[in-house]
């Protein structure tokens, strides 16, 4: 009988057995509490079907008008894709490039991938190039915005209501059928379909080899985890290819220079307009502050405050966070100081797509408010910014590595450890790393 296979935490290197856990589970690191794995309750045949109904659904919400608006017997029926041409038509060919990545061809890939790769484990034929598609779809899920182009249509409607008739079309309920169905199918992981594949047998196991207290490293695309032949070499995975470091390369350094980019940018996207109003009367610029303030005005508090945060507080606390992780780095203080920096970094990267609101709502506005000789929305320069800020934090996220403040730990970080697998609402481990009981949800 073969030995279980092993999967490394991704946030302190904790190596621990991947034990079989029941239906509605979740499996959590014993060293900083990550939650590891969670086990659904649905079959591969079912999440492939979910899959298809997402890309059905995705069709359609892209074909048919998200909105119908008029003025004085003049109409548009606003689409994504007619949104995107306006916007390149008006010369902003950035803004309308970065939208029709997160919005439409990145989700759109990773619905695909995600179905191609589900049929093949359920049929247990995986074709010769199924590693490079499980690359593609770990590369694809942080940068699907979805769920973001959702709020948008809805701020972007909500503004034009005292601005023309508006009609709410297929598109928009579709639109929410598909962010919620793209959310769940955002749970089956490329990390998880090698899981699944795993446990087939269709693939070699995680940990196959790795001798007690080797020097080992964990993909960063499949979990596999191997052993390294140096701390700071690096070579290609024996499953799926990828490069593999035990460590991300020069993180700090990458991660300081996303950072201080982002917020060298952060001042033209707050100071030049985002979106500029056409009307009979002349042009009006509009900031990020100027529209969060006309919201409230409206008597729209709760449109100000969503946008506010997604597009003010959001960007900052990304920034100042980042920050403070990587300033605090060297000096260990204890196992539940780096819990909470650990929690910290789990919040960054869960914020990290949602500043990209504004971005969406003046493209949508430009379709939506599209009437020559009464209004027009044209994006501003500082849509292109803030695009390029949201940007440059979620790289800067990806290349900060919280494993190097676990590092610092003077206990052994890559020990063997039992599973946990514990309620969300159980406290969290004890600092001496014991394996909480077993609990359902």
């Amino acid at each position: 009988m073969s030995a279980p296979p092993l999967l490394a935490c991704r946030h302190c290197d904790r190596l621990h057995v991947r034990q079989p856990i029941e239906a509605g589970a979740i499996a959590s690191c014993t060293r900083c509490g990550y939650v590891l794995y969670r086990q659904s309750g649905l079959t591969l045949h079912q999440w492939t079907a979910l899959a298809v109904a997402a890309a059905v659904i995705f069709a359609i919400a892209n074909y048919f008008p998200i909105a119908e608006l008029s003025i004085q017997g003049v109409s548009v029926r606003a689409t994504l894709p007619y949104a995107l041409w306006i916007t390149w038509q008006q010369g902003h060919a950035s803004v309308a490039l970065a939208t029709a990545l997160f919005a439409f061809a990145f989700p759109l890939g990773q619905i695909l991938f995600l179905f191609w790769a589900l049929r093949a484990i359920a049929t247990a034929r995986l074709p010769a190039d199924f590693k490079y598609g499980m690359r593609m779809l770990d590369a694809l899920a942080p940068w699907s915005m979805l769920p973001v182009l959702l709020l948008g249509i809805l701020v972007a409607m909500v503004k034009l209501l005292d601005l023309a008739s508006v009609t709410f079309g297929p598109g928009l309920w579709a639109f929410a059928v598909s962010s919620f169905m793209l959310t769940a199918l955002g749970r089956v992981s490329a990390q998880r379909l090698w899981r699944y594949a795993e446990d087939d047998g269709l693939v070699e196991r995680s940990g196959l080899g790795l001798a007690a207290g080797e020097p080992h490293a964990s993909c960063h695309a499949c979990g596999f985890v191997q052993s390294v032949p140096a701390p700071g070499g690096h070579e290609p995975c024996r499953r799926c290819g990828a490069r593999v470091h035990r460590r991300k390369p020069e993180s700090f350094s990458r991660a300081w220079a996303f950072v201080i980019a982002a917020a060298v940018l952060y001042i033209p996207a707050n100071v030049l307009p985002v979106m500029i109003i056409h009307t009979p009367t002349g042009a009006s610029p509009h900031t990020i502050l100027s529209g969060v303030i006309e919201f409230w005005r409206l008597g729209s508090w709760d449109l100000a405050l969503i946008v506010f945060v997604a597009s003010v507080v959001v960007p900052l606390t990304k920034l100042l966070a980042l920050s403070v992780l990587m300033l605090r780095r060297r000096r260990w203080r204890g196992r539940i100081i780096q819990r909470q920096r650990t929690r910290l970094y789990e919040l960054v990267e869960f914020v990290g797509q949602w500043s990209m609101l504004d971005v969406f709502v003046v493209v949508l506005l430009s379709a939506m408010a599209n009437f020559p000789g009464f209004s027009q929305i044209t994006a501003g320069g500082g849509a292109v910014a803030f695009g390029a800020v949201v940007i440059l934090t979620i790289f800067a996220a990806m290349s900060y590595d919280p494993r190097l403040g676990w590092d610092a730990d003077p206990e052994e970080a890559g020990e063997l450890s039992p599973q946990a697998v514990n309620d969300p609402s159980a406290p969290p481990p004890d600092p001496a790393g014991a394996a909480p009981g077993i609990q359902q949800y």
